[in-house]
């Protein structure tokens, strides 16, 4: 997820506005603060949280007196919020560092490095992926095991954690959230 510096500051001038509104006839629109645009200068949706999203629409949708949706009451069956699309790419992420091999061949610590680096370029949040692309940059990825790979995935995860003000997780406990289940049973 985006930072609030990178949230609109990109496609807003310094008066808060979207840069280059459709016809000079119509005011500029205000985007509400923390809508993250994309590069087409609309707002993101999968770089977006639902509520987020929802009051941009909800603002959008005003003037034809449309009633407004909580986001909340967003159906399952919608495109992801960025929320949702970070939950699911970690949980497979996460997965494949599980069966990567404890031993992997050089092809197999190459195409898991190829992997890691398209898959930051095509993830459909785009600060999220120049984010991602800059964390590769910095911290190459780590494949000559299942546990250095599990690690460094781990540690790339807690450094998104970070910037979104939330928990960080025990990397040594990887592989057991991510591979065996829980030592108490509960997975089993």
């Amino acid at each position: 997820m985006a930072s609030e510096s990178q949230t609109n500051a990109a496609a807003k001038d310094d008066g808060g506005a979207a840069v280059g509104s459709s016809s000079s006839s119509e005011p500029p629109k205000v985007i509400p603060k923390g809508v993250v645009l994309g590069k087409d200068g609309k707002p993101c949706r999968t770089c977006n949280s639902g509520a987020d999203f929802a009051a941009w629409t909800s603002q959008a949708k005003s003037s034809l007196k449309a009633p407004a949706r909580k986001a909340s009451s967003i159906s399952k069956d919608c495109p992801p919020d960025v929320a949702a699309l970070g939950q699911s790419s970690w949980t497979l992420l996460h997965s494949i560092a599980a069966t990567y091999p404890t031993t992997p061949t050089t092809t197999e610590q190459s195409d898991i490095k190829s992997f890691m680096k398209l898959f930051s370029k095509l993830y459909p949040c785009w600060v999220c992926a120049e984010d991602f692309q800059h964390y590769i940059q910095k911290k190459e990825v780590r494949a000559g095991s299942r546990d250095e790979f599990g690690n460094w995935l781990c540690e790339a995860h807690n450094e998104v954690n970070k910037k979104l003000g939330k928990a960080t997780f025990d990397c040594s406990k990887w592989e057991e959230r991510w591979r065996t289940g829980w030592k108490d049973g509960r997975c089993d």
